[in-house]
């Protein structure tokens, strides 16, 4: 199994002496738990033999043992908690963090977000571990102590049940081992049913689970965007399809529901019917004083216990079913992983990332596509100098974010080569800006340690991008995208920028949130404390280009893509062509 193929490296890599130490520990428990349950089954006998005889000291020296009994089952079944649920824990964290380190890894979870059919990886990583790894633990428990009691409670069965004479027309047939035979034949049969009468349990759970997620997603969505349904007017809209997606929720509840209540009927006759078959089976010799009632009573419990265990999966088929669908679901994202990789190694044309030796940023026949390989700007060639500032216009839609989100390296998909300054910082600093919740000099200094800056530092760069009143609330805790304003938002992200002095600052539509006298104020600020850094910006008034030394604009070809042109002195000349076969057609 994949999943097993996955999280079965807890036991094989530098994890696997703990692993194994607490495997080992849990297993040698539930031995000494069989050994218990066995010394249980010899005490029914010793109790009930003393009922049938009247024989009260026996009986009340058959009490006394009963409560040694009772402290050694407490005392073991502690040590099986300990052991299993430390076990859980310490399995979950390792999937968890190598699922962790492999979405984080390579910008997969900006990838995974951007045009992947693969939802709620945040939701498989944190909940779906967990409910693949948590019950599979208690799956094999359940599995190493059936086996275990199958083949103590069957030699019981065997040696105290002896052979059945039955007479049939006068003549007289011996059935060996009878008790065996019927705790066989009734576990098989119930075992038989549950798979049949559930074989759907196991997709209704997993369409079950990715419902939850999807409701869960709407909820985080709405919360984080509440401002602009705000001011749209579109709570009822925001209702309306929070309703329909809990609809959709509960009626794949709904559909669990029944399947359950089907294998229910089965589940629940079986428990019914356990504790009365084996002494059906009894009956016989009891009466023909072949059995002593301690004897009928050991066979009873033997009975129940063989069925636990030949039953097993009876009692867990359910838990089995919605274990399955959270494992599928971790084995998906593991698999978009793996996708992404085969479709590296398998050709998928990538942008080449370089290094430039005269500090200047290249971009040497660069074509973006998106995805699925449609060309999104054409063959891109220019050369941005060190300490350029160049302004990128364009109507919408024409590739503007793309293209600065190739040079940052947020965009892998084409080809062509980018080449940037070997030890040049890259600060991106995009429309909606991330600010962590914490203390606001947290977030100022991200992703830096905050000791790492000055509170000099601090106040010097929120003076500088115009948010001064924000000094005293340095050490203040607060969730920043939502307690500040956009604008101071994103002074803050410009803090932030100055804060870190990049070599090379790309600003995607950053400006939005300012009129036309703030945005030459931040770029003001901006350049005046990183002078010598390269600045690519798109989106602005026409006021801030004049703080830009180059002007360049993506406009439609006609054609596949959008070309790059440049405004030089009034003239415009071509810096980026289209593809040949473009070329052919115009």
């Amino acid at each position: 199994m994949r999943f097993s193929r996955f999280a079965g490296g807890f036991w094989r890599g530098p994890n696997a002496r703990t692993a194994w130490v607490w495997t080992l520990g849990l297993a040698f428990c539930l031995v000494l738990k069989l050994g218990v349950d066995v010394a249980t089954n010899r005490w029914n006998r010793w109790f009930f033999d003393a009922l049938e005889r009247r024989d009260g000291s026996s009986a009340m020296v058959a009490v006394l043992a009963f409560a040694i009994l009772v402290a050694c089952v407490a005392a073991v079944g502690v040590c099986i908690v300990l052991t299993r649920e430390t076990l859980q824990v310490r399995w979950r964290e390792w999937c968890t963090r190598r699922l962790l380190d492999r979405w984080l890894r390579r910008q997969r979870f900006y990838r995974l977000a951007t045009g992947s059919a693969m939802p709620n990886p945040e939701y498989r990583i944190s909940d779906d571990v967990r409910m693949a790894t948590e019950p599979l633990t208690d799956f094999a428990i359940g599995l190493f102590t059936a086996v275990l009691a199958a083949a103590t409670f069957v030699s019981i069965l065997w040696s105290v049940g002896g052979s059945l004479d039955v007479t049939v027309s006068g003549e007289v047939y011996r059935v060996p081992a009878f008790m065996v035979l019927g705790a066989v034949a009734y576990g098989i049969t119930v075992s038989t049913l549950i798979p049949i009468v559930g074989h759907k349990l196991s997709g209704v759970a997993a369409a079950k689970n990715e419902a939850e997620a999807r409701f869960r997603f709407e909820m985080i969505r709405l919360r984080e965007n509440a401002e602009g349904v705000i001011m749209a007017g579109g709570e009822t809209a925001a209702r309306s399809r929070l309703d329909t997606t809990y609809t959709g929720l509960v009626r794949q509840w709904l559909r669990l529901v029944r399947q359950h209540g089907n294998v229910t009927w089965v589940m629940n006759a079986n428990s019914a019917l356990i504790p009365v078959v084996p002494l059906l089976l009894c009956a016989p010799k009891y009466l023909a004083g072949e059995l002593t009632l301690g004897e009928v009573m050991q066979l009873a419990s033997a009975f129940a216990q063989v069925q636990v265990a030949i039953a097993w999966l009876v009692d867990n088929y359910r838990a089995i079913a919605e274990w399955f669908a959270s494992a599928r679901r971790v084995v998906e994202l593991v698999d978009a992983f793996d996708d992404q990789d085969r479709a590296t190694a398998n050709g998928m044309s990538l942008v080449t990332r370089g290094i430039s030796g005269d500090g200047a940023i290249h971009l040497a026949g660069v074509r973006l596509t998106d995805r699925n390989g449609r060309i999104v700007i054409d063959r891109a060639e220019t050369v941005l100098q060190p300490g350029t500032r160049a302004m990128l216009g364009g109507e919408a839609g024409t590739g503007k974010s793309v293209l600065v989100r190739a040079i940052a390296g947020l965009w892998p998909w084409g080809a062509g080569a980018i080449l940037l300054p070997e030890t040049a910082k890259v600060h991106f600093l995009p429309a909606t800006p991330f600010l962590p919740a914490g203390p606001l000099r947290e977030a100022l200094s991200y992703p830096a340690a905050p000791d790492s800056l000055s509170p000099e530092q601090l106040d010097s760069a929120l003076d500088a991008c115009g948010i001064a009143h924000l000094h005293s609330r340095l050490f203040e805790s607060a969730r920043w995208d939502q307690a500040l304003s956009a604008g101071e938002r994103q002074r803050v992200a410009f803090a932030r920028a100055i804060l870190q002095r990049p070599d090379i600052i790309i600003l995607d539509d950053a400006l939005a949130a300012f009129d036309e006298a703030g945005q030459i104020d931040i770029i003001d600020a901006l350049i005046a404390n990183c002078p010598g850094a390269t600045i690519v910006n798109t989106g602005g008034h026409g006021g801030v280009s004049s703080r830009f030394d180059r002007q360049l604009f993506m406009q439609s070809s006609g054609g596949e893509g959008a070309i790059l042109r440049e405004h030089a002195g009034g003239e415009i000349s071509l810096l980026a062509v289209v593809a040949d076969n473009s070329a052919a057609r115009r």
